[in-house]
This record gives C-alpha cells, sequence and structure tokens, in this order.
C-alpha cells in the first residue's frame, strides 16, 4: 500500500482547505487539506529541529515538506526558522478502504501557523485553497457544495470542537466489516452503500444509494448484495437510515439483485422505466406495488430541490439517471465507471444513444458526477474524456473496416492484451460501434 502525507494548516480559529481540480486522476474535484504521496526519493535522515514529531518516520516528513513546497510554495524549514510555524504535530493516520481503487496509508500533521499565510498555490492540481473556519466549511457541506472523503469531514468536526486538537484523531470508517456494509456520505445528503455484488470485473462492488430529505419520501437505489449473508450486511447498514421506496436504475441484475427480498420484507414499492420493468417481467415482482418512471418526473427532494428523473439509454435502453434541480449532483448509474469500462452491446445497447446519453450530461453541466461502481467524482471531465475516448475507438474502427478488416482483426488491434474473459464483452461494444458506423454511413 501506498504512502501519503497530509499538511493541516491551522491558526487559532481557521483551518486551510483546497478544492482539488476536476481533471486529477485521483479524487477529482475534492475538499481535501495539501499533500501528497511519499516517495521513494525522500530522504530518511531525521530532522534536527525539536519542532518535528520524532516518532514519525523521517521520510514522511521529508515528503511533507517537499509537497507544501510543490503545491503551495512555501517553505516549511523557512517557515519554521522565521516563526510563522508554531508547532507541528501528529493527528492520526487514515488508511483507505479496501472498497476504494486509489489505496493509501495517509498521514496528517497539523501545522499550527501564526497567521493565514497567502499561499501560492499550483493551479495544475488545486483549483483553488483557502483559510476558514470549521464551522463554515461544514456548514458549506450541509449544503451540498463540498465533496469529501470521510477523513477530511472528520478532521472539520474536530477542529469545530477544539481549534486546539494535536493530538491523534480515530478516522477509521466506523463500521464492522464483519456485519455492515461500507457506508460513506461524500456529498451530504447521498448516502453511499457499497455492498458486494456479481458485477462486471474489475468491479467487485456495485453503488447502492439512499436519498431523500427527512420530510420526504427516502429512496433506496440499486440493492444489490451479491449473496444472503452480503444482504444481512447490507440491510444492517440500511437499518441505520431507512427508506421507503426502491429504485431501480436498469435491468441489469448487479443492480437489482435481492431487491424483491427487500421489498418485501419492507412493503416497499418498487420504481424503474417500462423497459426495465418489460425485462425483468411481472412474475418477479409479484406481490410487489410497481410504479413506471419516466423523464421529468419528481421522486423526493434533496436538501430541498426536487430530484428528476432523467433517461439514459446506450448502455441500457431502459436506463434512468437521477439528479436535483440545482444539478449539485448527477447519479449516472452505468454511464461511466471509475472502475473499469463500460459494455454497450446486446439488444439493450445503443451506442448513437450512448453517445448522446453522453454529450447530454456534459450539457447539463452537474457539479458532481455519482456512477454505479467507483467514487464520486467532481465535474463532467471523466464523461468528457469516456466520450472522447469512445469517439477515438470508433474512427479506428472506421479506418479498419476501410482496410477490410474482419470482426476478429479489429478485436485483436484494438484490445491487445485485454484477459481472455472480457474479449466477448470487447467484442460487442466493437459490434456496437460498427452499427452506428454503418447507421451513419461512414463506410
Amino acid at each position: 500500500m501506498k504512502e501519503s502525507v497530509s499538511a493541516v494548516f491551522t491558526t487559532q480559529d481557521q483551518i486551510f482547505f483546497i478544492k482539488r481540480q476536476n481533471y486529477l486522476s485521483v479524487f477529482p474535484g475534492y475538499y481535501a487539506t495539501p499533500g501528497g504521496k511519499v516517495d521513494a526519493t525522500d530522504s530518511t535522515v531525521a530532522l534536527p529541529h525539536a519542532v518535528w514529531p520524532l516518532h514519525m518516520k523521517p521520510e514522511v516528513l521529508h515528503a511533507l515538506i517537499r509537497e507544501v513546497q510543490e503545491e503551495l510554495n512555501y517553505d516549511l524549514l523557512e517557515g519554521i526558522k522565521n516563526g510563522e510555524v508554531l508547532r507541528i504535530d501528529d493527528i492520526g493516520v487514515a488508511i483507505t478502504p479496501e472498497f476504494n481503487p486509489y489505496r493509501f496509508k495517509n498521514y496528517y500533521v497539523k501545522i499550527l501557523m501564526s497567521h493565514p499565510v497567502e499561499f501560492n498555490i499550483d493551479l495544475n492540481e488545486v483549483e483553488f485553497g483557502e483559510w476558514n473556519t470549521p464551522t463554515n466549511l461544514l456548514n458549506r457541506y450541509y449544503a451540498g457544495g463540498v465533496l469529501a472523503v470521510p477523513p477530511a469531514i472528520i478532521l472539520l468536526k474536530t477542529f469545530e470542537k477544539n481549534p486546539a486538537h494535536s493530538t491523534p484523531i480515530e478516522m477509521t470508517l466506523p463500521h464492522d466489516p464483519e456485519t455492515e456494509v461500507p457506508m460513506i456520505e461524500s456529498i451530504f445528503g447521498v448516502r453511499q452503500l457499497l455492498p458486494l455484488s456479481h458485477t462486471f470485473p474489475p468491479a467487485n462492488r456495485t453503488n447502492s444509494f439512499i436519498i431523500g430529505d427527512d420530510d420526504g419520501p427516502k429512496y433506496l437505489i440499486d440493492p444489490s448484495p451479491r449473496d444472503e449473508a452480503e444482504l444481512a450486511k447490507f440491510l444492517k447498514s440500511v437499518d441505520k437510515i431507512g427508506f421507503d421506496r426502491i429504485l431501480i436504475t436498469h435491468h441489469h441484475p448487479d443492480h437489482y439483485e435481492f431487491s424483491r427480498e427487500i421489498a418485501l420484507k419492507y412493503n416497499s414499492p418498487v420504481e424503474m422505466s417500462e423497459f426495465t420493468y418489460d425485462i425483468i417481467g411481472p412474475e418477479y415482482f409479484k406481490g410487489i406495488v410497481v410504479v413506471l418512471r419516466k423523464e421529468g418526473d419528481v421522486l423526493t427532494k434533496s436538501l430541498g430541490h426536487d430530484v428528476r428523473v432523467y433517461e439514459v439509454p446506450g448502455h441500457d435502453e431502459g436506463q434512468l439517471a437521477l439528479a436535483p434541480d440545482n444539478m449539485s449532483w448527477f447519479l449516472a448509474g452505468d454511464l461511466i465507471q471509475t472502475i473499469g469500462t463500460v459494455v454497450i452491446g446486446g439488444p439493450e445497447g445503443d451506442m448513437q444513444k450512448y453517445f448522446n446519453s453522453l454529450r447530454r450530461v456534459i450539457e447539463l453541466n452537474p457539479k458532481n458526477i455519482i456512477p454505479s461502481h467507483g467514487i464520486i467524482i467532481g465535474g463532467t471531465n471523466k464523461i468528457i474524456q469516456t466520450l472522447e475516448h469512445r469517439q477515438e475507438r470508433e474512427d479506428q474502427i472506421v479506418e479498419l473496416l476501410k482496410m477490410g478488416r474482419s470482426l476478429q482483426e479489429i478485436l485483436d488491434v484494438i484490445y491487445v492484451g485485454l484477459k481472455p474473459e472480457l474479449l466477448p464483452y470487447a467484442l460487442k461494444t466493437i459490434e456496437a460501434h460498427i452499427t452506428k458506423i454503418h447507421n451513419e454511413k461512414r463506410v
């Protein structure tokens, strides 16, 4: 596991946070404290000044010095010398849970400053940075304006209670992996549950969500634990929040497995598109109230904003997406993934509709994108990159078709080195591209 370090700059009443650029590959668009990876080149020589926590590994502290210099253009050693840095404390370690593809052992180091220094921020990685009170930043989070990992929220809550806090903080995700599934709330009001599911590799979990304000219906979205043992863990986590209705975004089994059992147990209606209902079949929903949803339907409210249904075919003809009217987030389902890639193919897939759905989300320009597999991401950069990548693939297929290459030859050229078990899915996607190409008379 990689190691990293975060600089928690504070004054007597303020804390310094940054917002990471939306185009970064790791935690794009997240509010965080500055920092980065510990490199093999970071020195193991102990630092002489007494202000440094002597029990911490020297390479971690040297990485801290380097990252602060690179990201904020601030010299910590000079700050100690001139009296701007008053104290440096080890305030804990957070280990990224195993469900996240970007795993780090991250050391948090508090740096108490004499005053709020105006840093010269590296805009290649940081959209902006600000000194603010923990209370103000937490209020922004509670208003849905902050995307952050759990340790960042724990930091803010800790320093809101005690701005002078200087001892290690418990940052482990508060769940028992033996009896519960993980639950995080990177965007306030969007509870993300992560059960193990029968999904497409390399992902092994399908995100399930609970959305809806307390004074309206709460929706449990895509409940799909892989077996009865995982179901028991899933329901224990769900019961801590509660829900009123179930929504299935589309008919692929990793999005609705056990939804029947859950609906019957809780006497909950199940909602979906007409296409999804027809594909799964009425027998599956026997004894359950079914509500068919379509474009524009308002389901509930999230932080006071109406949450509407968006039809986003392409990956699946009946796929539904959700978003509040202020577009603070867009639950995109399987339009994109931050783990692996999206398969387009079979009778339910349509590459032209997939392109159109991607373009539509880009035009809507939501602040954050919520996928069914992987972490929430800031902005539409990932959607734009996905569309560009698909277009490049399609252009490549056009040239190969003009050269008279067979389907198998195209597969061999485009997907060199792909695992054998994934080749049938790659073939489906190529076939979907070819159908679109022929419909547009590009060949």
